[in-house]
């Protein structure tokens, strides 16, 4: 094995060059523990932990090392298996939510992707408004989103419409029905599956995104369970982020099932799935319409008469509220930082004033 096969490029190889100079050495994120992380390089991997000035410098949480990532580290002297990071190197994508709690920090999904299956099923678990949060994540984060629709076994009878009702939301993203337990629709991933490509597998517990994996690698390479039978829902199976080698050279990002999924400044990428909804609200009479009483208002009518579905009109706008909220806040922390800047630069120009004094 190669770096090349690890995803390893020469955007890589030249913004890797000044940590070359001191010595250091490439390796790829491809498992991600509680303050640990396992880095592969061609010839081993090792267990790493970040170095003191690294934490020291880091001043969020989405700049810790992420799987995916290609880190700079030095092995430790005496421990063949143990190494530390020194250094992230410039993420090409990445694929990030808010964290689920009330604290408002970015959490990197994965990084370094190609390409992101956003995997739904079409049992139980089917939600066209979750799909539709993917889809600007996915958008997002800079690599190709392909919509991929499981469990096709599960329910014959409401797969075209399903997948129908899937595709006017995607708005010419592909969309591919699979059934990973019968191998269906399975060669129809096979554009996307390119050796020193890397690939993640997103979605919800129980979609079958483990299930998938094993299928494409060929052997039981991550743990599979069931779905509840009492409401057709799924149990969390993956608890780890972590890329795996595929026989064929694919480089798979497996990721734990997401309650949740708020995207991260994803508000240009909102609009591109709703572009429908955006360019009708442009229709409206006045600019600033609130879609409620104003006249010449083209939604409450579309909404009335059912030519706009309400559930999709509720999740763009519940979506634009997050957004607005993310960026009232990112502003009130710039503020509060220019603030903060301005009383230490007064402070320190008020201590140099005194000294001066002194000194007379």
């Amino acid at each position: 094995m190669t770096l090349a096969d690890l995803g390893w490029t020469d955007t890589l190889a030249t913004a890797f060059a000044p940590y070359a100079a001191d010595g250091l050495l490439p390796a790829r994120v491809t498992l991600q523990l509680k303050g640990f992380w396992e880095v592969t390089q061609p010839d081993e991997a090792r267990l790493a932990d970040c170095t003191g000035n690294f934490l020291n410098e880091t001043t969020a949480t989405s700049d810790m090392p992420a799987v995916g990532d290609w880190v700079a580290i030095m092995p430790l002297p005496g421990d063949p298996t143990r190494a530390q990071i020194h250094a992230v190197l410039p993420r090409r994508t990445k694929f990030s939510r808010k964290a689920a709690g009330v604290q408002e920090i970015e959490q990197i999904v994965a990084a370094n992707i190609d390409t992101v299956f956003l995997v739904s099923s079409l049992d139980g678990n089917f939600n066209l408004r979750r799909i539709e949060r993917y889809l600007s994540a996915a958008r997002a984060s800079g690599a190709e989103p392909v919509v991929v629709l499981n469990k096709s076994d599960l329910t014959p009878a409401e797969v075209a419409d399903r997948r129908a009702e899937v595709e006017v939301i995607a708005r010419g993203i592909p969309v591919i029905v699979t059934s990973a337990v019968k191998r269906g629709g399975l060669k129809a991933l096979q554009p996307w599956l390119r050796p020193q490509t890397t690939v993640a597998f997103l979605g919800s517990s129980g979609v079958g995104k483990s299930t998938l994996i094993n299928e494409i690698v060929g052997e039981e390479v991550l743990f599979t369970q069931e779905v509840r039978n009492i409401d057709g829902k799924g149990r969390h199976t993956t608890t780890q982020r972590e890329l795996i080698l595929s026989p064929d050279g694919v480089l798979i990002i497996d990721t734990p099932g997401m309650r949740e999924l708020q995207p991260w400044q994803a508000d240009e990428s909102v609009d591109d799935v709703f572009a429908d909804l955006k360019e009708l609200s442009l229709r409206c009479k006045f600019t600033n319409c609130s879609h409620t009483t104003e006249p010449g208002c083209v939604i409450v009518p579309a909404l009335a008469d059912g030519t706009l579905e309400r559930a999709r009109w509720n999740s763009y706008q519940r979506l634009l509220r997050e957004m607005a909220f993310e960026v009232r806040r990112t502003d009130r922390r710039a503020s509060q930082k220019g603030k903060s800047v301005w009383k230490k630069q007064t402070k320190e120009m008020r201590q140099r004033v005194e000294e001066k004094r002194g000194d007379d």
